[in-house]
Protein backbone atom coordinates (compact mmCIF):
# COMPACT_ATOMS: atom_id res chain seq x y z
CA UNK A 1 0.00 0.00 0.00
CA UNK A 2 1.63 3.03 -0.77
CA UNK A 3 1.21 6.22 0.72
CA UNK A 4 1.73 9.69 -0.53
CA UNK A 5 3.94 12.30 0.27
CA UNK A 6 2.87 15.13 2.45
CA UNK A 7 2.96 18.60 0.41
CA UNK A 8 4.30 21.53 2.31
CA UNK A 9 3.85 24.77 1.45
CA UNK A 10 5.96 27.78 2.82
CA UNK A 11 5.06 30.78 4.72
CA UNK A 12 7.08 34.09 3.80
CA UNK A 13 7.62 36.13 7.31
CA UNK A 14 6.40 39.38 6.02
CA UNK A 15 9.79 40.55 7.82
CA UNK A 16 11.25 40.19 4.64
CA UNK A 17 8.78 42.26 2.21
CA UNK A 18 8.21 45.50 1.71
CA UNK A 19 6.50 47.31 4.93
CA UNK A 20 3.12 48.82 4.67
CA UNK A 21 2.15 52.15 5.98
CA UNK A 22 -0.35 50.87 8.40
CA UNK A 23 2.00 47.96 10.21
CA UNK A 24 3.01 48.20 13.67
CA UNK A 25 4.76 45.30 13.26
CA UNK A 26 5.06 42.24 10.87
CA UNK A 27 2.71 39.43 11.74
CA UNK A 28 4.02 36.31 10.59
CA UNK A 29 1.53 33.92 9.60
CA UNK A 30 0.96 30.20 10.35
CA UNK A 31 3.13 27.39 8.76
CA UNK A 32 0.92 25.41 6.19
CA UNK A 33 0.31 21.75 6.73
CA UNK A 34 -0.54 18.49 4.33
CA UNK A 35 -4.31 19.02 4.42
CA UNK A 36 -6.84 15.98 4.83
CA UNK A 37 -8.63 15.28 1.29
CA UNK A 38 -11.92 16.22 0.15
CA UNK A 39 -14.78 13.96 0.91
CA UNK A 40 -16.97 12.58 -1.54
CA UNK A 41 -19.71 11.35 0.83
CA UNK A 42 -20.20 14.28 2.96
CA UNK A 43 -23.51 16.79 2.58
CA UNK A 44 -23.26 20.52 2.40
CA UNK A 45 -21.83 21.62 5.58
CA UNK A 46 -20.22 18.08 7.18
CA UNK A 47 -17.44 17.64 4.44
CA UNK A 48 -17.25 19.69 1.10
CA UNK A 49 -14.19 21.57 -0.14
CA UNK A 50 -16.54 24.89 0.07
CA UNK A 51 -19.10 25.21 2.16
CA UNK A 52 -22.61 26.93 1.58
CA UNK A 53 -21.95 30.28 1.00
CA UNK A 54 -23.28 32.95 2.78
CA UNK A 55 -25.55 34.99 0.34
CA UNK A 56 -27.58 31.45 -0.16
CA UNK A 57 -29.29 32.51 3.35
CA UNK A 58 -33.06 34.00 2.46
CA UNK A 59 -31.99 37.23 3.76
CA UNK A 60 -28.37 38.23 3.60
CA UNK A 61 -26.71 41.01 5.15
CA UNK A 62 -25.52 44.00 3.28
CA UNK A 63 -22.96 46.05 3.95
CA UNK A 64 -22.84 50.11 4.91
CA UNK A 65 -19.42 50.98 3.51
CA UNK A 66 -17.26 48.81 1.20
CA UNK A 67 -13.67 48.93 0.35
CA UNK A 68 -11.86 49.18 -2.60
CA UNK A 69 -8.38 47.86 -3.05
CA UNK A 70 -6.75 48.29 -6.36
CA UNK A 71 -3.03 46.86 -7.50
CA UNK A 72 -0.88 48.37 -9.89
CA UNK A 73 1.95 47.74 -12.66
CA UNK A 74 4.71 50.04 -9.85
CA UNK A 75 4.08 47.50 -7.18
CA UNK A 76 1.69 49.45 -5.26
CA UNK A 77 -1.55 48.58 -3.16
CA UNK A 78 -4.32 50.71 -2.99
CA UNK A 79 -6.81 50.67 -0.73
CA UNK A 80 -10.08 53.12 -0.31
CA UNK A 81 -13.33 53.45 1.56
CA UNK A 82 -16.31 54.20 0.68
CA UNK A 83 -18.86 55.71 2.77
CA UNK A 84 -23.11 57.11 1.67
CA UNK A 85 -23.15 60.68 2.72
CA UNK A 86 -25.54 63.55 3.28
CA UNK A 87 -28.50 61.81 1.94
CA UNK A 88 -31.41 64.61 1.24
CA UNK A 89 -34.76 64.66 2.09
CA UNK A 90 -36.34 61.52 2.97
CA UNK A 91 -37.94 59.72 0.41
CA UNK A 92 -34.95 60.75 -1.91
CA UNK A 93 -33.30 58.69 -4.02
CA UNK A 94 -30.54 61.29 -3.80
CA UNK A 95 -26.80 59.99 -2.08
CA UNK A 96 -23.25 61.26 -2.19
CA UNK A 97 -20.32 58.70 -1.81
CA UNK A 98 -17.70 60.02 -0.08
CA UNK A 99 -13.90 57.87 -0.91
CA UNK A 100 -11.57 58.06 2.11
CA UNK A 101 -7.56 56.42 1.62
CA UNK A 102 -6.40 53.79 4.02
CA UNK A 103 -3.50 52.77 2.75
CA UNK A 104 -1.07 52.85 -0.16
CA UNK A 105 2.33 51.00 -0.03
CA UNK A 106 4.25 48.58 -2.34
CA UNK A 107 2.52 45.26 -1.37
CA UNK A 108 4.88 42.85 -3.58
CA UNK A 109 8.53 43.01 -5.10
CA UNK A 110 6.87 42.96 -9.00
CA UNK A 111 3.37 44.20 -10.09
CA UNK A 112 0.35 43.73 -9.01
CA UNK A 113 -1.55 40.73 -10.99
CA UNK A 114 -4.73 39.92 -8.84
CA UNK A 115 -6.87 41.03 -6.02
CA UNK A 116 -9.79 39.76 -4.38
CA UNK A 117 -11.51 40.27 -0.77
CA UNK A 118 -13.34 37.77 1.19
CA UNK A 119 -17.12 38.02 0.67
CA UNK A 120 -20.07 38.58 2.99
CA UNK A 121 -18.48 40.76 5.93
CA UNK A 122 -15.07 38.52 5.63
CA UNK A 123 -12.03 40.18 6.54
CA UNK A 124 -9.01 38.10 3.92
CA UNK A 125 -7.34 40.07 1.17
CA UNK A 126 -5.50 38.29 -1.06
CA UNK A 127 -2.80 39.48 -3.67
CA UNK A 128 -0.79 37.90 -6.14
CA UNK A 129 2.11 39.27 -8.40
CA UNK A 130 5.02 38.43 -10.28
CA UNK A 131 6.79 37.63 -7.95
CA UNK A 132 5.12 33.96 -7.54
CA UNK A 133 4.13 34.84 -3.62
CA UNK A 134 0.06 35.53 -2.79
CA UNK A 135 0.29 37.74 0.23
CA UNK A 136 -2.49 37.68 2.61
CA UNK A 137 -3.51 40.73 4.66
CA UNK A 138 -6.18 40.88 7.34
CA UNK A 139 -8.73 43.80 6.32
CA UNK A 140 -9.73 44.76 9.77
CA UNK A 141 -6.39 44.87 12.00
CA UNK A 142 -5.20 46.11 8.62
CA UNK A 143 -2.00 43.37 9.03
CA UNK A 144 -0.15 41.12 7.09
CA UNK A 145 -0.41 37.95 7.67
CA UNK A 146 1.96 36.51 5.25
CA UNK A 147 3.02 34.93 1.99
CA UNK A 148 1.93 31.95 0.25
CA UNK A 149 4.84 29.85 -1.50
CA UNK A 150 3.36 27.16 -3.68
CA UNK A 151 2.85 28.39 -7.32
CA UNK A 152 5.96 28.49 -9.35
CA UNK A 153 4.88 31.16 -11.92
CA UNK A 154 3.38 34.61 -11.63
CA UNK A 155 0.02 34.52 -9.66
CA UNK A 156 -2.66 35.57 -12.33
CA UNK A 157 -5.97 35.23 -10.48
CA UNK A 158 -7.47 35.47 -7.34
CA UNK A 159 -10.92 34.48 -5.99
CA UNK A 160 -12.55 33.63 -2.75
CA UNK A 161 -15.54 31.11 -3.27
CA UNK A 162 -16.27 31.26 0.25
CA UNK A 163 -15.04 33.37 3.64
CA UNK A 164 -12.94 30.60 4.82
CA UNK A 165 -11.51 29.34 1.34
CA UNK A 166 -9.45 31.02 -1.42
CA UNK A 167 -8.74 29.51 -4.39
CA UNK A 168 -5.65 30.72 -7.25
CA UNK A 169 -4.77 30.37 -10.61
CA UNK A 170 -1.01 30.62 -11.70
CA UNK A 171 1.12 30.47 -15.44
CA UNK A 172 2.33 27.19 -13.83
CA UNK A 173 -0.62 25.90 -14.97
CA UNK A 174 -2.21 25.31 -11.72
CA UNK A 175 -5.28 26.19 -9.68
CA UNK A 176 -4.57 25.64 -5.79
CA UNK A 177 -7.36 25.66 -3.28
CA UNK A 178 -6.16 27.07 0.42
CA UNK A 179 -8.30 26.88 3.40
CA UNK A 180 -8.29 30.19 5.56
CA UNK A 181 -7.92 28.80 8.93
CA UNK A 182 -4.64 27.80 8.67
CA UNK A 183 -4.02 28.68 4.87
CA UNK A 184 -2.93 24.75 4.24
CA UNK A 185 -3.40 24.19 0.69
CA UNK A 186 -6.43 21.60 0.21
CA UNK A 187 -5.87 20.57 -3.48
CA UNK A 188 -3.85 21.62 -6.62
CA UNK A 189 -5.85 21.47 -9.58
CA UNK A 190 -3.72 19.70 -12.64
CA UNK A 191 -5.08 19.76 -16.14
CA UNK A 192 -3.87 23.06 -17.85
CA UNK A 193 -0.92 22.72 -20.13
CA UNK A 194 0.22 26.25 -19.77
CA UNK A 195 -1.10 29.12 -17.85
CA UNK A 196 -4.13 29.06 -16.21
CA UNK A 197 -5.74 32.89 -17.19
CA UNK A 198 -8.63 32.86 -15.28
CA UNK A 199 -10.63 31.26 -12.83
CA UNK A 200 -14.72 31.04 -11.68
CA UNK A 201 -16.72 29.73 -8.89
CA UNK A 202 -20.25 28.49 -9.45
CA UNK A 203 -22.80 30.97 -6.91
CA UNK A 204 -23.18 27.28 -5.46
CA UNK A 205 -19.70 26.73 -4.87
CA UNK A 206 -19.48 23.46 -5.61
CA UNK A 207 -17.80 23.58 -9.31
CA UNK A 208 -15.68 26.25 -10.88
CA UNK A 209 -14.38 27.23 -14.82
CA UNK A 210 -11.05 27.92 -15.83
CA UNK A 211 -9.85 29.06 -18.86
CA UNK A 212 -6.01 29.18 -20.06
CA UNK A 213 -3.36 29.22 -23.17
CA UNK A 214 -4.15 25.66 -24.28
CA UNK A 215 -7.08 26.84 -25.26
CA UNK A 216 -9.53 24.99 -23.41
CA UNK A 217 -12.56 25.32 -20.73
CA UNK A 218 -12.09 23.34 -18.04
CA UNK A 219 -14.67 22.18 -14.93
CA UNK A 220 -13.42 21.57 -11.66
CA UNK A 221 -15.46 19.33 -8.66
CA UNK A 222 -14.24 21.34 -5.97
CA UNK A 223 -16.88 18.60 -3.47
CA UNK A 224 -14.25 16.68 -4.48
CA UNK A 225 -11.18 18.27 -5.59
CA UNK A 226 -10.39 16.99 -9.60
CA UNK A 227 -11.37 17.84 -12.50
CA UNK A 228 -14.50 16.69 -13.93
CA UNK A 229 -14.53 17.72 -17.85
CA UNK A 230 -12.92 19.81 -20.35
CA UNK A 231 -13.86 20.99 -24.05
CA UNK A 232 -11.53 22.69 -26.28
CA UNK A 233 -12.10 26.37 -27.30
CA UNK A 234 -10.38 26.93 -30.24
CA UNK A 235 -9.36 30.23 -29.07
CA UNK A 236 -7.24 31.64 -25.99
CA UNK A 237 -10.03 32.22 -23.43
CA UNK A 238 -8.92 34.76 -20.94
CA UNK A 239 -11.63 35.35 -18.72
CA UNK A 240 -14.46 33.29 -17.57
CA UNK A 241 -17.40 34.34 -15.44
CA UNK A 242 -20.62 32.97 -14.10
CA UNK A 243 -23.75 34.85 -13.80
CA UNK A 244 -25.34 35.57 -10.35
CA UNK A 245 -28.00 33.06 -11.49
CA UNK A 246 -25.79 30.26 -12.09
CA UNK A 247 -27.67 29.56 -15.19
CA UNK A 248 -24.85 30.44 -17.87
CA UNK A 249 -21.63 31.57 -17.96
CA UNK A 250 -19.53 33.91 -20.30
CA UNK A 251 -16.10 33.41 -21.99
CA UNK A 252 -14.26 35.93 -23.32
CA UNK A 253 -11.02 36.57 -26.02
CA UNK A 254 -9.97 39.41 -27.46
CA UNK A 255 -12.74 40.81 -28.91
CA UNK A 256 -15.24 38.19 -28.39
CA UNK A 257 -17.48 37.03 -25.51
CA UNK A 258 -19.18 33.95 -25.84
CA UNK A 259 -22.21 33.15 -23.46
CA UNK A 260 -23.07 29.63 -22.90
CA UNK A 261 -25.74 27.87 -20.71
CA UNK A 262 -24.86 25.18 -18.12
CA UNK A 263 -25.17 22.43 -20.32
CA UNK A 264 -22.09 24.07 -22.78
CA UNK A 265 -24.89 24.83 -25.12
CA UNK A 266 -23.49 28.51 -27.29
CA UNK A 267 -26.21 31.03 -26.56
CA UNK A 268 -24.79 34.42 -28.23
CA UNK A 269 -21.71 35.60 -29.13
CA UNK A 270 -20.81 39.18 -28.83
CA UNK A 271 -18.10 40.89 -30.92
CA UNK A 272 -17.37 43.97 -29.02
CA UNK A 273 -15.88 47.21 -30.87
CA UNK A 274 -12.31 47.13 -28.73
CA UNK A 275 -10.44 44.10 -26.72
CA UNK A 276 -12.07 43.11 -24.18
CA UNK A 277 -10.20 42.96 -20.65
CA UNK A 278 -12.58 42.18 -18.57
CA UNK A 279 -16.24 41.22 -17.94
CA UNK A 280 -18.92 40.57 -15.19
CA UNK A 281 -22.22 39.70 -14.77
CA UNK A 282 -24.38 42.16 -12.75
CA UNK A 283 -28.45 41.46 -11.54
CA UNK A 284 -30.09 43.79 -9.31
CA UNK A 285 -30.90 43.18 -5.53
CA UNK A 286 -33.98 42.74 -4.01
CA UNK A 287 -35.95 43.47 -7.63
CA UNK A 288 -37.53 41.20 -8.83
CA UNK A 289 -38.51 40.57 -12.38
CA UNK A 290 -34.90 42.33 -13.64
CA UNK A 291 -32.51 40.73 -16.47
CA UNK A 292 -29.27 39.94 -15.61
CA UNK A 293 -26.47 42.34 -17.39
CA UNK A 294 -23.28 41.85 -18.78
CA UNK A 295 -20.56 44.50 -18.10
CA UNK A 296 -17.22 44.84 -20.46
CA UNK A 297 -14.54 46.89 -19.78
CA UNK A 298 -11.91 47.49 -22.71
CA UNK A 299 -9.83 49.37 -24.66
CA UNK A 300 -11.95 52.03 -25.79
CA UNK A 301 -11.74 53.54 -22.37
CA UNK A 302 -15.52 52.64 -21.01
CA UNK A 303 -17.75 50.24 -20.20
CA UNK A 304 -20.25 48.81 -21.97
CA UNK A 305 -23.44 47.23 -20.58
CA UNK A 306 -25.32 44.74 -22.14
CA UNK A 307 -28.88 43.75 -21.47
CA UNK A 308 -29.50 39.52 -21.43
CA UNK A 309 -32.75 38.87 -22.20
CA UNK A 310 -34.46 36.13 -20.48
CA UNK A 311 -35.41 34.68 -24.04
CA UNK A 312 -32.64 32.64 -25.93
CA UNK A 313 -33.70 34.06 -29.34
CA UNK A 314 -33.20 37.85 -27.72
CA UNK A 315 -29.65 39.20 -28.52
CA UNK A 316 -27.90 41.02 -25.93
CA UNK A 317 -28.30 44.46 -26.69
CA UNK A 318 -26.15 47.58 -25.49
CA UNK A 319 -27.92 49.87 -22.93
CA UNK A 320 -25.57 51.50 -21.40
CA UNK A 321 -22.26 53.13 -21.48
CA UNK A 322 -19.83 53.72 -18.28
CA UNK A 323 -17.49 56.92 -19.57
CA UNK A 324 -14.92 59.00 -18.03
CA UNK A 325 -11.59 57.11 -18.59
CA UNK A 326 -8.83 58.25 -20.45
CA UNK A 327 -7.37 55.10 -21.22
CA UNK A 328 -7.54 51.50 -21.26
CA UNK A 329 -10.38 50.16 -18.55
CA UNK A 330 -8.26 46.95 -17.08
CA UNK A 331 -10.36 45.86 -14.65
CA UNK A 332 -14.43 45.70 -12.91
CA UNK A 333 -15.60 44.82 -9.52
CA UNK A 334 -18.94 45.03 -8.43
CA UNK A 335 -20.80 45.64 -4.72
CA UNK A 336 -24.43 45.85 -3.18
CA UNK A 337 -24.55 47.79 -0.03
CA UNK A 338 -27.20 49.04 2.27
CA UNK A 339 -29.13 52.50 2.48
CA UNK A 340 -29.55 53.74 5.21
CA UNK A 341 -33.13 53.69 6.56
CA UNK A 342 -34.44 57.31 5.52
CA UNK A 343 -35.04 56.70 2.01
CA UNK A 344 -37.42 54.73 -0.31
CA UNK A 345 -34.38 52.70 -1.32
CA UNK A 346 -32.84 49.43 0.17
CA UNK A 347 -29.81 48.98 -1.11
CA UNK A 348 -27.59 50.36 -3.98
CA UNK A 349 -24.95 48.41 -6.02
CA UNK A 350 -21.51 50.06 -7.96
CA UNK A 351 -18.84 48.78 -9.97
CA UNK A 352 -15.20 50.11 -9.62
CA UNK A 353 -13.32 50.30 -12.40
CA UNK A 354 -9.63 50.82 -12.30
CA UNK A 355 -7.45 52.09 -16.02
CA UNK A 356 -4.22 52.73 -16.90
CA UNK A 357 -4.61 56.09 -16.38
CA UNK A 358 -4.67 55.91 -12.94
CA UNK A 359 -8.03 56.59 -12.01
CA UNK A 360 -10.24 54.31 -9.35
CA UNK A 361 -14.08 55.24 -10.25
CA UNK A 362 -17.14 54.50 -8.76
CA UNK A 363 -20.19 54.33 -10.81
CA UNK A 364 -23.89 53.60 -9.44
CA UNK A 365 -25.32 51.02 -11.55
CA UNK A 366 -28.68 51.96 -10.71
CA UNK A 367 -28.36 55.52 -13.24
CA UNK A 368 -28.67 52.43 -15.48
CA UNK A 369 -31.33 51.19 -14.36
CA UNK A 370 -33.12 53.84 -13.63
CA UNK A 371 -32.52 55.18 -17.94
CA UNK A 372 -33.54 52.18 -18.58
CA UNK A 373 -36.91 52.59 -17.36
CA UNK A 374 -36.85 56.10 -18.75
CA UNK A 375 -35.90 54.87 -22.12
CA UNK A 376 -36.47 51.40 -22.60
CA UNK A 377 -35.81 51.29 -26.62
CA UNK A 378 -33.72 54.48 -27.26
CA UNK A 379 -29.86 54.31 -27.48
CA UNK A 380 -27.40 53.74 -25.11
CA UNK A 381 -27.60 56.15 -22.72
CA UNK A 382 -24.12 57.47 -20.72
CA UNK A 383 -23.58 57.37 -17.04
CA UNK A 384 -20.67 59.44 -15.53
CA UNK A 385 -18.83 58.14 -12.16
CA UNK A 386 -20.62 59.16 -8.91
CA UNK A 387 -16.94 60.03 -7.57
CA UNK A 388 -13.05 58.63 -8.48
CA UNK A 389 -9.71 58.61 -6.77
CA UNK A 390 -6.69 59.83 -9.07
CA UNK A 391 -3.66 57.67 -7.72
CA UNK A 392 -0.89 60.18 -9.98
CA UNK A 393 -0.47 58.25 -12.59
CA UNK A 394 -0.42 54.70 -11.35
CA UNK A 395 -0.87 52.06 -14.40
CA UNK A 396 -3.76 50.26 -12.23
CA UNK A 397 -4.22 46.41 -13.03
CA UNK A 398 -6.72 44.86 -10.56
CA UNK A 399 -9.37 46.00 -8.32
CA UNK A 400 -11.67 44.07 -5.36
CA UNK A 401 -14.25 45.00 -3.52
CA UNK A 402 -14.70 44.23 0.16
CA UNK A 403 -17.31 44.85 2.58
CA UNK A 404 -17.00 47.35 4.53
CA UNK A 405 -18.96 47.62 8.24
CA UNK A 406 -22.33 45.27 8.05
CA UNK A 407 -25.66 46.85 8.38
CA UNK A 408 -26.42 45.11 11.81
CA UNK A 409 -22.75 45.82 13.52
CA UNK A 410 -23.88 47.78 16.69
CA UNK A 411 -26.90 45.30 17.47
CA UNK A 412 -24.62 42.35 17.17
CA UNK A 413 -21.57 43.38 18.95
CA UNK A 414 -20.31 39.57 18.79
CA UNK A 415 -21.91 38.17 15.89
CA UNK A 416 -19.13 38.64 13.42
CA UNK A 417 -16.82 36.69 15.87
CA UNK A 418 -19.11 34.37 16.23
CA UNK A 419 -19.80 33.75 12.23
CA UNK A 420 -15.66 34.05 12.14
CA UNK A 421 -15.25 31.09 14.58
CA UNK A 422 -18.37 28.82 12.62
CA UNK A 423 -16.23 29.26 9.48
CA UNK A 424 -13.15 28.08 11.18
CA UNK A 425 -14.92 25.00 12.19
CA UNK A 426 -17.30 24.86 9.27
CA UNK A 427 -14.91 22.01 7.54
CA UNK A 428 -13.68 19.31 10.30
CA UNK A 429 -10.97 17.91 8.63
CA UNK A 430 -9.43 14.48 9.23
CA UNK A 431 -5.49 14.24 10.72
CA UNK A 432 -2.70 13.78 8.44
CA UNK A 433 -2.47 10.09 9.17
CA UNK A 434 -6.13 9.83 8.04
CA UNK A 435 -5.15 11.71 4.94
CA UNK A 436 -2.43 9.60 3.88
CA UNK A 437 -4.46 6.32 4.81
CA UNK A 438 -7.51 8.17 2.11
CA UNK A 439 -4.63 8.81 -0.14
CA UNK A 440 -3.88 5.06 -0.13
CA UNK A 441 -7.20 3.86 -0.78
CA UNK A 442 -7.52 6.23 -3.77
CA UNK A 443 -9.82 8.72 -2.98
CA UNK A 444 -9.55 11.87 -4.98
CA UNK A 445 -6.78 12.99 -6.59
CA UNK A 446 -4.18 14.16 -4.16
CA UNK A 447 -0.96 15.78 -5.90
CA UNK A 448 1.72 13.15 -5.44
CA UNK A 449 4.86 15.61 -6.80
CA UNK A 450 8.36 15.59 -4.78
CA UNK A 451 7.88 18.11 -2.12
CA UNK A 452 12.68 18.05 -2.44
CA UNK A 453 11.51 21.41 -4.57
CA UNK A 454 9.91 23.00 -2.61
CA UNK A 455 11.64 22.52 0.72
CA UNK A 456 15.17 23.62 -1.53
CA UNK A 457 13.53 27.03 -1.89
Amino acid sequence: MSVSKKRKVRVLDPAHSPKAKFYPKPVRGPSSKAAAPLGTKGKIGKDPAIPPKDDEQDHPSLPKTFMIIAGSYEKLLYGLEATLVDVAEPGSSARQLQLKPIFIFPAHVSCVKAVAASPTGGKWLATGSADEIIKVWDLRRRKEIGGLIHHEGSITYLTFPSRSHLLSASEDGTLCLFRARDWAVLRVLKGHKGRVNCVAVHPSGKLALSVGKDRTLRMWDLMRGKGSASTKLGKEGEVVCWSPSGQRFAVQSGTSIELFSTNMTLLHTLTHPSRVHDVKFFRPVNVDGQPEFLLVAAEDKKVTVYQLLSTADAPPRVIAELVGHTNRVKAIDIISIAIPPYTDLKSATYASTVSSDGLIRIFDLGDVLRALRAHPTEQPVVVESVTEYDTKGSRLTCVAMGDGELVADTQRVGKRKRDDEADDMADDWPSEVEEEEGSAEGDGEVDKSDDSEQESE
